[in-house]
């Protein structure tokens, strides 16, 4: 038998066991910020918002480039750090390890915090006032569609050590 295959009975790493709490409500939710980075680009062209101009203009549009450079840092350091863990990067998957260094020593959901100021960093930078109200949307169905269940996974499989963690770190900074 071939390292890859799998053993009748065993069960893969990241694969929910029978009875185990699924972690949301959404099969990838990434998804939930695509929709509203879709519908923020549909509601600019067809519903434009007044944007700051002048000064204040300027020092917003470098505020979105410095925002969207925090979000590549934060999403490969935070994807780093789950591979360094040898746990699943796959948000619906049993994780293997509970990760509390690098950027989840800060926050619970790096990469979700990452996904919503990159959805911020856009507005700064393109001016379509869409992308904030969206922002705060997508993160508030992120978390009640995906981080309230995934919670609940970890706190199942780890136990006192999730509850410690999550009383230690903020879920979103």
């Amino acid at each position: 038998m071939t390292d890859h295959q799998q053993k009748p009975g065993q069960q893969k790493p990241g694969q929910l066991k029978p009875g185990q709490p699924k972690s949301g409500l959404i099969p990838w939710p990434p998804l939930i910020y695509v929709a509203a980075i879709a519908v923020s680009i549909a509601l600019g062209l067809l519903y434009p918002l007044p944007w700051i101009g002048g000064l204040l203009g300027d020092i917003l549009f470098a505020a979105g480039w410095v925002a969207l450079f925090g979000v590549v840092a934060l999403w490969f350091t935070a994807v780093r750090t789950m591979i360094r863990a040898k746990t699943t990067l796959h948000p619906n998957a049993m994780p293997d390890h509970l990760v509390t260094t690098g950027p989840f020593a800060v926050s619970r959901n790096p990469i979700y915090l990452a996904n919503t100021l990159l959805m911020i960093g856009v507005a700064l930078i393109s001016g379509i006032v869409w992308f904030l109200l969206l922002a705060i949307i997508a993160a508030f169905a992120t978390q009640k569609m995906a981080i309230e269940g995934e919670e609940k996974v970890l706190a199942t499989k780890f136990g006192k050590r999730y509850r410690d963690y999550a009383k230690k770190v903020r879920r979103w900074i």
